[in-house]
């Protein structure tokens, strides 16, 4: 898995999206990450002097190519912005759901009843 930084990431998920506009498709997953992750914790209480810097781990995938990014607490809201971006630019190739009214059903369904009084 190659490791990212936020910017070049967002490029090749745009890479990744215009190859499978037609047909594939691409997985992001976001996790919360604490740095500390490789020292194992005692079950005793933390100080509260003691803080944690959490980030954020983004991942992309289309089954293939993995690629992945960490963020920090200062730079989430900067790649939100131009992660929906993004999405919004690439979403296009999605297929409008087909909507039904209640009265083209109910019209569908009286149409059906007429027709099965006038065959019997």
């Amino acid at each position: 898995m190659v490791r990212l930084d936020p910017d070049p990431f967002l490029n090749e998920l745009t890479k990744l999206y215009e190859q499978h506009r037609d047909k594939g498709t691409v997985w992001v997953t976001l996790k919360r990450v604490h740095l500390d992750w490789k020292r194992k914790r005692k079950a005793t209480v933390e100080s509260e002097d003691e803080t944690v810097d959490y980030r954020c781990l983004v991942r992309a995938t289309d089954g293939k190519k993995n690629i992945s990014a960490m963020l920090s607490a200062k730079d989430h809201q900067r790649f939100q912005m131009a992660y929906a971006t993004v999405l919004k630019a690439h979403m296009d190739a999605l297929k409008k759901r087909e909507k039904k009214d209640k009265k083209e059903k109910k019209a569908a369904a009286a149409i059906a009843a007429t027709a099965t009084v006038v065959k019997q």
